[in-house]
């Protein structure tokens, strides 16, 4: 059994990675290296952090209801086929090993990053119709992006991001909304795979998931305040970051 201060401090990394999470789609920079602190091991760690990352997307969701509002046959929509990717990529996460996949993660998420920013000049408010071909590019992306947060899922927020606001015409702070149900849609498909097939320490999810859903709640109050192109480059930032980490793990190790 944790001790009480191990307890407050999966609670507090809870809060940062939910706040994180809401923000800028990088709850794993605060939660994952919480989980390994307390003496889980990697591989675990990352199915514990599943675990507790639905809890983000069920008080983001809460606290952006007002967003959501006249937007949930747009969620039901993406969200349908990111579940069918995320089965598709937690499948082969359980059939072939993540090694090759990993060599090309790094410059998927700076590129990423670079996408956050730049998507910025692309929105327009105006809604218009697209045709056929774009509405079938924009279905295989969302099966794209579940399939990669099945399969490895870092920096997946930020991918969505990119995404629906290429294939939306909304304000970024509804696209961030659509994109906390959607990726707690997909983060809930992979924790219902992987606890059949794997081994997830609740005691300390948790403490976490807690954490998560406070910070996943109180993060839709901070983007109500800050204005959309500093969270963009917050959002980058980090995005860079995490590409420089995983970089440096698999090329430099």
């Amino acid at each position: 059994m944790p001790s009480i201060l191990t307890l407050v401090f999966l609670l507090s990394g809870g809060i940062a990675g939910g706040l994180l999470s809401s923000v800028a789609s990088m709850a794993s920079l605060a939660s994952y290296p919480v989980l390994l602190a307390v003496g889980i091991p990697p591989v675990y760690a990352n199915v514990t952090n599943d675990a507790a990352l639905i809890w983000t997307g069920i008080g983001s969701t809460i606290s952006s209801l007002k967003e959501l509002k006249g937007h949930w046959k747009q969620v039901a929509f993406y969200g349908t086929f990111t579940v069918i990717g995320s089965l598709v990529g937690c499948h082969l996460l359980l059939a072939f090993p993540s090694a090759v996949f990993e060599k090309v993660v790094p410059f998927f998420i700076a590129g990423s990053g670079i996408m956050v920013i730049v998507s910025a000049k692309h929105h327009s408010l105006e809604p218009r119709k697209r045709p056929l071909w774009q509405e079938l590019l924009s279905i295989a992306a969302l099966l794209f992006m579940g399939v990669y947060t099945g399969y490895f899922g870092a920096a997946a927020g930020v991918i969505v991001i990119v995404l629906l606001t290429y294939v939306t015409d909304e304000k970024f702070i509804v696209v961030n909304a659509i994109k906390n149900v959607i990726c707690g849609l997909a983060n809930l498909v992979a924790l219902i795979v992987f606890a059949f097939t794997s081994h997830i320490y609740w005691i300390q999810a948790i403490p976490l998931a807690i954490g998560m859903f406070i910070g996943g709640y109180f993060g839709m109050d901070i983007l109500r305040v800050v204005p959309a192109k500093y969270v963009r480059i917050f959002i980058a930032v980090l995005a860079f970051l995490q590409a420089g980490y995983f970089f440096y793990k698999t090329y430099m190790l």
